[in-house]
């Protein structure tokens, strides 16, 4: 099974596959103001990378990612400033839900470059808004919540165990680092708004019991998890900037509401660097997907260079460095194409699953993933734990590799034939989408696709060492 570091328990632990229902998992997704930079995206593949490997192992899993379009403030750790969606729209001269469709449809073109699954569900905040009031009049009920001119505020001093995720206590806790002041209306300088009152200028806002207003960030995630996991969510995954206070703010609110723990795992992931420092757009330093492209990188390449690195180690991002990783990934690739049309007789089956176990097993070990690259190197160059399997057999090891790693290594499936007729078009990417189709152990959507590689005159036969194709 696969092991990961809790954050609320600090020690690993299993994530177990529930009875009689999917393993639910929900990722922070991107407030849609900006381009999201690859500080972000490595947050993201955390999340794909822990939902391949259970898919790895069969487990059914009900994954949800939110996208935040609305009530996430500039300075969000101190609960303070302009909302960044509504900040963008008056820069851009546009509205709120332009920005926020425009940003979206970004996020998940990018999404896609980096060959994240899509989600079962991406819940927009803005189509929460009911939920998130009926969770704020349950808090308000419970004592939990009281109302002030400016905002409806969540009492952390009535939560004990607020501080507990990231290692806060209350009493350390200080005002926000701008005037060093708590605001007025506030009982405690810690406490963090549920509702904000609307102002004049306030373009996004809706009616509430409390006047007319806007969510604030931490209950968006709340609600929404709620509404669609349910009040037992298995694990829960973000960059490790969201544990304090986003997080935090989450287990307050939930647990205050339902009366029970309601996420069991919690995830985080550490910060990106470039050339040594975070990355951040306030500091100028942001790369994106555009950019690698525009360097005349696959995005691909800054996915395997997350795959060297731990997920919970910082990783630092130098052009050297995404220029070195795409370099090994054409040659993976390649090294795929030249396996893969090889003949040879039958390997021995013990060893090949022998190498895969090692494989799995470094994956099950908290996403240990530069062990997993290791043995994926070595199965390529037909050296160290694969110096006796066929050709063959090494090409559909790496395949079966790929649906965790995620990488594509197929992409280039058609050039393994280029020595006889070309395929079709559309045939090459047909190809290569039922070879991730097999390798993922979608068996229904490899036969769907051999069906339509059939209608495009291409007959795929399966074989022990990968598939074959001939042209009719």
């Amino acid at each position: 099974m696969l092991t990961v570091t809790n954050t609320r328990t600090r020690s690993r632990q299993e994530l177990v596959r529930p009875r009689g229902r999917p393993l639910t998992l929900y990722a922070c997704g991107p407030t849609v103001y900006r381009t999201a930079h690859v500080g972000n995206l490595r947050t993201f593949l955390l999340a794909d990378l822990v939902r391949r490997a259970l898919a790895s192992e069969g487990v059914d899993v009900r994954a949800v990612q939110n996208i935040t379009d609305v009530g996430h403030l500039a300075g969000d750790t101190h609960d303070e400033g302009a909302d960044k969606v509504q900040l963008a729209a008056e820069v851009e001269g546009r509205s709120t839900e332009e920005i926020a469709a425009f940003y979206t449809e970004r996020y998940m073109a990018d999404a896609d470059a980096l060959n994240l699954r899509r989600y079962d569900a991406y819940p927009r905040a803005t189509d929460h808004i009911d939920a998130m009031l009926d969770l704020i009049r349950r808090l308000e009920a419970g004592g939990y919540a009281y109302d002030t001119r400016a905002a409806v505020y969540f009492d952390v001093r009535r939560f004990p165990r607020y501080g507990a995720l990231s290692g806060n206590r209350l009493e350390d806790l200080r005002p926000g680092h701008r005037s060093g002041r708590t605001a007025p209306d506030k009982r405690f300088h810690a406490d963090f708004a549920l509702w904000r009152k609307a102002g004049p200028r306030r373009g996004a806002a809706w009616d509430s019991p409390w006047g007319r207003g806007f969510p604030g960030w931490h209950i968006e995630c709340s609600a929404m998890g709620l509404e669609l996991l349910g009040e037992r969510i298995d694990v829960h995954l973000g960059g490790v900037d969201l544990a304090f206070p986003h997080h935090e703010s989450e287990i307050a609110q939930s647990e205050a509401a339902v009366g029970h723990r309601v996420v069991d795992v919690w995830m985080h992931g550490a910060h990106v660097l470039s050339d040594g420092r975070k990355m951040a757009k306030s500091t100028g330093n942001v790369l994106d997907v555009a950019a690698l492209r525009e360097g005349g990188l696959d995005p691909l390449a800054f996915r395997l260079l997350c795959l060297q690195a731990r997920y919970r180690t910082q990783l630092n991002v130098t052009w050297d460095a995404l220029a070195g990783a795409d370099r090994s990934l054409a040659r993976l690739r390649q090294r795929v194409g030249e396996l893969s049309r090889a003949t040879d007789d039958a390997t021995d089956q013990q060893a090949a699953d022998e190498v895969e176990a090692r494989f799995l097993a470094a994956v099950c070990d908290d996403l240990d993933t530069p062990t997993a690259l290791q043995l994926v190197h070595e199965v390529a160059a037909g050296e160290g734990c694969a110096a006796e399997l066929s050709p063959g057999a090494r090409a559909a090891l790496l395949r079966r590799c790929d649906a965790i790693l995620g990488l594509d290594l197929v992409r280039d499936l058609d050039r393994v034939h280029s020595d006889g007729p070309p395929l079709p078009p559309g045939a090459p990417e047909q190809m290569a989408s039922r070879e991730r189709a097999r390798a993922a152990k979608e068996w229904t959507a490899a036969d769907e696709l051999r069906t339509e590689l059939s209608a495009l005159g291409v007959d795929v036969i399966d074989t022990p060492d990968g598939p074959r194709w001939t042209l009719r």
